[in-house]
């Protein structure tokens, strides 16, 4: 078993809240400095730059994990995992068919700036990506599961957009394995409070919107190869394979 540093709630300068230098090539730089071998792209009801980082070879210690944080209905935040770029472009059409047609005001929010690899614009999201879908948070998390991705609600203790929060509960028949937990959150305080996490697997992300940010989590997967379906096992905390989180 292997052990590898992975940071799963990444935004690029698509997501309107994130700084412009978050493009592709930078990303993974920083990944590379801060000894990252897991990346999870997780734009805002958006996938439209993920395919930029595939457009030059990956190092073969680094595996990108193709993404997407969903606003449901319920103003809850979810992250969705695929294996590739072309099972996540399924939920893309999906989610901004949902999205409200409410245009980005970019001295508000910021620039949705779709990228190249290199950071050159090819395009902007002129929608405003935050906005909530009117898909809830069940039929994602059962659309998602149906297409073979995998879902964790996003920075559970928080107090606002997260599922204990809005909700109150995690739904019995929520087909999850796994949650977040934010950056700040101390591991011994959340369990806790909340007895019911020791049922899931707990993932702490950074959910990083400049570069400074990424790599700040301290998660380690504990897998036999690096692969995406020894990642999903460790979400699932099966066959050995696992996450564990700093204290």
């Amino acid at each position: 078993m292997k052990k590898y540093a992975a940071d799963l709630h990444i935004h690029t300068c698509l997501s309107p809240c994130s700084d412009n230098d978050m493009i592709p090539v930078n990303i993974i730089n920083m990944a590379r400095l801060s000894g990252l071998n897991i990346l999870g792209i997780t734009d805002h009801n958006s996938a439209k730059n993920i395919k930029a980082f595939y457009e030059q070879p990956l190092e073969p210690n680094l595996l990108i994990i193709p993404g997407m944080e969903i606003s449901t209905k319920e103003e809850v935040h979810i992250l969705c995992y695929f294996r590739d770029p072309e099972g996540l472009m399924d939920l893309q059409e999906k989610v901004y068919n949902h999205l409200p047609s409410i245009k980005n005001d970019k001295q508000v929010f910021g620039d949705q700036l779709v990228v190249d690899f290199m950071g050159r614009i090819i395009d902007e999201e002129d929608k405003l990506l935050i906005s909530s879908t009117n898909i809830s948070l069940d039929e994602i998390v059962k659309y998602v599961t149906s297409i073979g991705g995998i879902c964790i609600p996003s920075h559970i203790d928080k107090p606002y957009n997260s599922l204990i929060y809005n909700l109150g509960f995690i739904p019995n028949d929520l087909e999850i394995s796994a949650v977040e937990i934010s950056k700040s959150c101390n591991l011994v305080n959340a369990t806790k409070k909340y007895p019911f996490l020791e049922d899931f697997t707990l993932t702490r992300s950074s959910d990083a919107h400049t570069l400074g940010e990424i790599g700040e989590n301290g998660m380690f997967f504990y897998l036999n190869e690096l692969t995406f379906d020894e990642f999903v096992l460790a979400l699932k905390n099966t066959m050995g394979r696992m996450v564990r989180l700093k204290a």
